[in-house]
């Protein structure tokens, strides 16, 4: 009997994200794999992929994700622990794929957390990263702009922040409900290979998100008619890289 698997992301662009990942990952390890999702948030990846059959770890250093995750939980082959992936190297835990999704982003020092990576993937295993685009439309036109007028706390700032509630924007995501969820790294296309590479991985496949749904005001419009989310994500695919509002990429050791 075939298993329907249902998403619990409304967005197009996630669900695309998710499959990326889970086809990435069926491609690549066993159906029974035993995968880290590391920053997992609420852990919507790590519950899809325990539907499709995978041993799903999520981990994530917020006890309030944790404790959401947690709650949404029904599934016997899906874990989740506050704990950093440093502890699980230090236990000497070893994982046939890790999944990195919307994590290097908000990191300081991205590559202390792949060094542990690293340590924590098979030799044979596979790690999955998504970014969003640092030079792409959302990031250029939204998040550097409103992170500059949040810093100087000026007036544009407070009346951004007095749309944004009016709105409905509560600052949290379906992914993560953790409290700080701030951009402080922006990569291109090649800072992400550079950093693979500084990181002894290889980067062996790419995949695009969408292009300029994220942006406001169109972002408002089509947050409720998905057939712009659906074309928005197509004019992405045939776009260049540079054009895309996320990436998403496979990478392995490299020898």
């Amino acid at each position: 009997m075939t298993t329907t698997i249902t998403y619990e992301y409304d967005r197009i662009a996630d669900r695309k994200r998710l499959d990326f990942i889970s086809d990435s990952l069926k491609g690549k390890v066993k159906a029974d794999a035993r995968v880290l999702d590391v920053g997992c948030g609420n852990g919507v990846i790590s519950r899809h992929l325990g539907k499709l059959g995978f041993n799903v770890l999520g981990i994530d250093v917020s006890e309030q994700t944790i404790a959401r995750a947690r709650a949404l939980n029904t599934l016997p082959n899906v874990w989740f622990d506050v704990i950093s992936a440093e502890k699980l190297v230090a236990q000497g835990d070893t994982f046939d794929a890790i999944i990195c999704s919307e994590v290097l982003e908000h990191l300081q020092d991205p590559s202390s957390l792949l060094k542990v990576l690293y340590q924590s993937l098979k030799q044979d295993g596979v790690l999955i990263v998504t970014v969003p685009n640092g030079s792409g439309p959302r990031e250029l036109f939204v998040t550097r702009p409103v992170l500059a007028m949040r810093e100087k706390n000026s007036w544009p700032w407070r009346m951004v922040v007095g749309v944004k509630k009016a709105l409905g924007y509560t600052g949290t995501t379906v992914q993560s409900a953790a409290d700080n969820l701030d951009h402080v790294q922006f990569f291109n296309k090649t800072d992400l290979e550079n950093l693979s590479t500084q990181n002894h991985f290889r980067i062996v496949r790419f995949g695009k998100a969408n292009f300029i749904e994220d942006v406001f005001p169109f972002s408002f419009v089509a947050k409720k008619v998905r057939a712009l989310q659906w074309l928005d994500c197509k004019i992405a695919d045939a776009l260049p890289y540079r054009f895309t509002g996320g990436f998403f990429s496979v990478w392995e050791k490299a020898n």
